[in-house]
């Protein structure tokens, strides 16, 4: 599942509904009794902070898989104070807030995978992996891949979706944008997913071009298709409509170029675009539900988090209320 599920949390009261919410997902899942409970804490001890320290803000959740084995993603987002030291944050018994202090240790000790972005006065960021199998420890692979996709405010599903498609010596990367929002929009999404499953051996132009004859009984869409080659060092792209798309590797910026159009209705121009790869690059791509206004030299040090934490800052300070959004991010891992 690629669509996130977020939770606002204004208030204590909410804390519940978001544990409620996760532990729903948990079952679904197949997770035990034990690993529902992990989830349970990690996901309350996250709501109340979010309320006491961050003046409230938002848990997003999102179903993760890894070599057949299920877990659950957990991001928390707030716009407050921040952390000015985050390791004494994470020590127990430490406390801003009048509190025991024992929250974040807990969750870091519960989650097989903990991190935090939390400049002063920028707000802080938290993500937390925990598996159906608490056994279980990912592997480490060439490229780490993340996102965050939610709906319009108001709608039960996105009309946003996207995709990874991996072989050991390339990965394919898919954001789809149905035209509009609601029912329609998530069915013309679905409908460029299955293509993209389907067509997936072959290159972002043939892919699009098969895309766009299965989209034409549908009200169309917007999508882009990045193709990182590890062997070639190497990113081939093609995009039609509004996707936006970039790479970031130590100090240069590239965006990336898309043509005009509407896939399944007018396609005038499909073209790739190859652009240089490095073992640490960071690939950015998101629809028109997030402003192109950010810039990652604003946020020190956040490109060296996971693609998911980075997704998540740039969902939270960037997203627009009006249509559903989508952030993948994908980040070499120098190996």
């Amino acid at each position: 599942m690629k669509e996130s599920i977020a939770i606002p949390i204004t208030e204590s009261s909410q804390a519940g509904e978001a544990r409620r919410v996760a532990l729903a997902l948990a079952s679904r899942l197949g997770f035990n009794e034990g690993e529902r409970g992990k989830v349970g804490i990690v996901v309350t001890e996250l709501a109340n902070n979010l309320v006491q320290h961050g003046n409230g803000g938002a848990v997003v959740l999102r179903a993760i898989d890894q070599y057949a084995t299920l877990g659950i993603e957990i991001l928390a987002l707030d716009q407050g104070r921040g952390m000015l030291d985050v390791d004494d944050c994470l020590k127990d018994g430490f406390s801003t807030g009048g509190t025991a202090g024992n929250g974040l240790g807990a969750i870091h000790r519960l989650s097989s995978f903990f991190e935090i972005y939390s400049p002063p006065a920028k707000g802080t960021a938290i993500l937390a992996h925990l598996w159906s199998d608490s056994k279980y420890h990912p592997p480490e692979n060439t490229l780490e891949v993340g996102g965050v996709c939610l709906p319009k405010l108001g709608e039960t599903v996105s009309g946003d979706t996207w995709s990874c498609q991996g072989a050991t010596h390339r990965c394919l990367l898919l954001v789809v944008d149905g035209l509009g929002h609601g029912p329609a929009a998530a069915s013309a999404a679905a409908a460029a997913l299955r293509a993209f499953q389907e067509h997936h051996h072959r290159s972002p132009h043939a892919i699009i071009e098969a895309t766009h004859a299965a989209l034409r009984s549908t009200r169309g869409a917007a999508l882009a298709i990045a193709e990182i080659d590890f062997e070639q060092q190497s990113v081939r792209f093609a995009g039609v409509g509004n996707i936006a798309a970039s790479i970031a590797s130590g100090t240069e910026h590239r965006n990336l170029m898309s043509h005009n159009g509407t896939v399944g209705h007018e396609v005038r121009k499909i073209q790739e675009f190859t652009y240089p790869w490095s073992t640490n690059g960071l690939l950015i791509m998101h629809s028109d539900g997030l402003g192109t206004q950010w810039k990652l030299d604003r946020y020190p040090g956040l490109s060296l988090k996971h693609p998911s934490l980075i997704a998540g800052v740039l969902y939270r300070d960037f997203h627009r209320d009006r249509d559903d959004v989508t952030v993948l991010v994908a980040k070499g891992n120098g190996v």
